[in-house]
């Protein structure tokens, strides 16, 4: 697969909780090694930590236009995926196969990468991040469509909880 080139103005964030540490640590190092922009927000340690912090910094991040693109590891991948889609302008998406990780980027534009350590193997996950980082947003005008729906959605319903979006009571 070729390497990732992102453009000269992208730089990569990364966050974790305590059970997705080791795995973003490999990919912190696999970045360094391929002279790739990025900045880990953490955690920095196994120490028991709160994945939304990490997730909505991740999320921010990219958002703000700081970053562009986020990577998250914990446990299941599923608490981070919710927190990170929380922020208007994210789309995360959870992957535990490279098919769903080249999908997400082509199909959806996705800009943060969700993996689950304690789901998929470190051999599996580094192999996702390279199909994710290696695919690029097809621009097909149906994906486009879609995507300007999910904006919509975002403005109507902003980032309401449970019970608050319109018509829920």
């Amino acid at each position: 697969m070729a390497e990732y080139r992102p453009p000269k103005a992208g730089r990569i964030v990364l966050g974790s909780d305590h059970a997705g540490f080791a795995y973003k640590q490999r990919i912190v190092k696999k970045l360094a090694g391929m002279d790739v922009r990025h900045e880990d927000f953490g955690a920095h340690s196994d120490e028991p930590s709160d994945y939304v912090d990490y997730a909505l910094k991740v999320a921010k991040a990219v958002a703000d236009g700081e970053a562009e693109f986020g990577i998250l590891v914990c446990g299941s991948g599923v608490g981070m995926d919710i927190a990170a889609n929380k922020v208007p302008g994210v789309r995360a998406g959870l992957c535990s196969d490279t098919y769903t990780a080249r999908m997400c980027r082509e199909h959806n534009d996705t800009n943060v990468l969700v993996l689950a350590e304690r789901v998929i193997g470190i051999e599996l996950a580094m192999d996702v991040v390279d199909a994710w980082l290696n695919t690029p947003f097809s621009g097909e005008e149906r994906h486009v469509r879609r995507l300007e729906k999910i904006h919509r959605a975002e403005e109507e319903f902003g980032t309401q909880t449970q019970g608050e979006a319109k018509g829920c009571g």
